[in-house]
């Protein structure tokens, strides 16, 4: 079995990306709307945090069961 370490090194490309792209995508919704309604603490960095750690949770669990 592998350890924690070696899960988070391979799901780390996963969790980056999403909160990335997450995060491009609620600054330009929360521009257009001008409102920061349906944001974590009203924050775009702070949800696409959430969304990337989330993805690279769900990313090491599919690792450890043998998905990937």
């Amino acid at each position: 079995m592998e350890t924690i370490n070696q899960l988070m090194q391979q799901s780390v490309g996963v969790g980056a990306g999403i909160a990335l792209g997450s995060a491009v995508g609620f600054a330009i919704r929360k521009k257009r709307t001008g409102s920061g309604q349906g944001l974590v603490a009203g924050s775009v960095f702070v949800t696409s945090a959430i969304c990337g750690l989330v993805a690279m949770s769900a990313m090491m669990l599919l690792i450890w069961l043998g998905v990937f």
